[in-house]
């Protein structure tokens, strides 16, 4: 995510939420992407560190669990831009040319001078940030699957172009040993099954096997899950999409949550603003008095309610609503009770780190180190295949 501050309740509910609950199920990273910061506002630095450490209790906040998964800061792992320096040596120009988004902020960002190779370059790192992890999943929404897809294709290029292992059959056959008798054999007829037969399933369990198999090697395993596909060794994973639901959250103008249109929920709001904020949110535009009846579709509380109400609440909302039963103030006080509800273990979460701001550099620190762990096992495997391993 690239560190704006303290982040909002859109972000709460668009990223964090879900990357909770991934946590549990998955080995996950997740950093702070200050150097992407730079690609737009290269001219304001002096703001960054803030961005950062602002960002990151509200992770906390929000229940990422540094004891899951790790958090770190990406100019921290240098090797994130090595290897988006060896990957532009590969990537055609048209490819981050004809990236969604790349054309998307080129229009909205009208004000901001981004005729900077940074710019032009940054759905590559964000390539290399993802394929520098062997990363599988990526949890995005679905204007992030072309971008995904693109990553794939880095990849695919990659493993193409540089997967020329000398001896690579043989040095399979000799992996395929290391699997033992039984899971050997059974891993050359999952293999023939899907070469000869494009038996998907086959594939899938061949590769279930390997992931599974505590015998390999890195190297060696990269290796058969290439033998395995009839390709070349594959030295960068390509990774697919997963996709999650980003809940359309209105504005305190009805507009899209953000900062840039100053209509926000911090997530770690003072209570007494917060009920302001909800209580003067702009409501129905066709229910000019209290006794006009309403309509919940063309009121910004309602997508709210949408997220914090039960469904008693809702049906509540919607008959007092357009019968003018119940008054905008009496629908806003449900929502305002839910979020305080929400807000305060974020905030009690959040004050260890305000209180000692030592803390929460020591858990990142930690999180840098194990990410530039996994980062270096990447390179290692990067710079023999190009050519640069020698010493």
């Amino acid at each position: 995510m690239r560190p704006t501050g303290a982040l909002h309740i859109g972000h709460y509910h668009g990223a964090l939420k879900n990357w909770v609950r991934m946590q549990d199920e998955h080995p996950c990273f997740f950093f702070a992407a200050d150097w992407h910061a730079l690609t737009t506002h290269y001219d304001t630095p002096e703001v960054l560190e803030e961005s950062v450490w602002e960002m990151l209790i509200d992770w906390f906040a929000a229940g990422v669990d540094p004891a899951k998964a790790t958090v770190f800061i990406q100019s921290r792992v240098p090797e994130h831009a090595e290897l988006f320096l060896l990957l532009a040596m590969s990537t055609p120009l048209g490819w981050l040319e004809r990236v969604p988004t790349y054309k998307d902020q080129m229009e909205r960002l009208r004000d901001r001078d981004l005729s900077t190779y940074g710019f032009l370059g940054y759905p590559l790192m964000q390539a290399a940030d993802i394929l520098i992890y062997r990363a599988n999943l990526v949890p995005v929404g679905e204007d992030q699957i072309p971008h995904i897809e693109m990553t794939r294709e880095v990849a695919r290029r990659f493993n193409h172009l540089f997967g020329r292992e000398p001896g690579f059959e043989e040095k399979a056959a000799a992996a395929v040993k290391k699997l033992g008798g039984k899971r050997g054999k059974l891993y050359l007829e999952l293999r023939a099954r899907y070469q000869e037969q494009g038996d998907d399933e086959a594939l899938e369990r061949g590769r279930a096997l390997l992931a599974e198999s505590q015998s390999l090697s890195h190297g060696d395993r990269e290796r058969l899950f290439g033998y395995l596909e009839g390709a070349r060794r594959v030295i960068l994973i390509e990774p697919e999409h997963a996709l999650t639901e980003s809940p359309r959250l209105p504005g305190l103008d009805g507009q899209k949550m953000s900062k840039s249109y100053g209509n926000t929920i911090s997530m770690r709001e003072d209570p007494k603003t917060l009920t302001d904020k909800i209580r003067k949110m702009m409501t129905d535009p066709a229910r000019v008095r209290r006794t006009d009846p309403g309509e919940p579709e063309r009121c910004p509380v309602w997508d709210l309610h949408r997220i914090y109400s039960s469904p008693d609440v809702q049906d509540w909302v919607v008959k007092g609503c357009r019968s003018a039963g119940i008054g905008c103030l009496d629908c806003k006080q449900p929502v305002i009770d839910a979020m305080l509800a929400e807000q305060e273990p974020w905030r009690q979460r959040a004050q260890p780190y305000l209180d000692d701001p030592s803390l929460l550099r020591s858990i990142v620190a930690d999180g840098c180190d194990r990410a530039r762990a996994a980062a270096q096992e990447t390179m290692r495997d990067v710079r023999e295949a190009m050519g640069l391993g020698y010493s």
